[in-house]
């Protein structure tokens, strides 16, 4: 394979990331980076703003912006953890538990539309390169890794 047919794939997969992210946002009304964070606050009871920023591995701000924006929209409580001031402790509300399984059905009728045509043998090959992808790009340690 050549260089030029390497670029092309990492551009197609930049592609079909931003086309996911616009198309499944406007559909569910909420992007794939949020629902990974309520999905993550979903499965713990309570966990830590720290905690849940490194799991999900994105950037202090970052987490604090989405988690002002979703306490704002009474999906998440935050408060002090009485035990140490400094760490915020983070949970869904009622109402973000709720909105979870709405978010999570749309996720399943989205992927069964992005995936029609596709034979199971052929859901199963793209789930596997897609995992080996993961694992390529997790071991990789490029010049600036080093």
């Amino acid at each position: 394979m050549t260089s030029a047919e390497e670029n092309c794939i990492i551009d197609s997969l930049q592609n079909l990331y931003f086309l996911i992210n616009s198309k499944f946002g406007s559909c569910a009304g909420v992007s794939p980076s949020r629902l990974r964070l309520l999905q993550q606050l979903y499965s713990a009871d309570e966990i830590s703003q720290t905690a849940l920023q490194k799991e999900l591995q994105i950037d202090s701000a970052a987490i604090t912006r989405h988690l002002k924006q979703l306490e704002a929209d009474g999906v998440v409580t935050r408060r002090m953890n009485p035990d140490d001031n400094r760490v915020t402790l983070v949970q869904l509300t009622d109402h973000g538990r709720q909105q979870i399984v709405t978010y999570q059905e749309e996720k399943i009728r989205f992927t069964a539309h992005m995936l029609q045509g596709f034979s199971e043998e052929k859901q199963q090959q793209l789930s596997s390169m897609i995992h080996r992808l993961q694992t390529n790009i997790q071991d990789y340690e490029g010049v600036n890794d080093k």
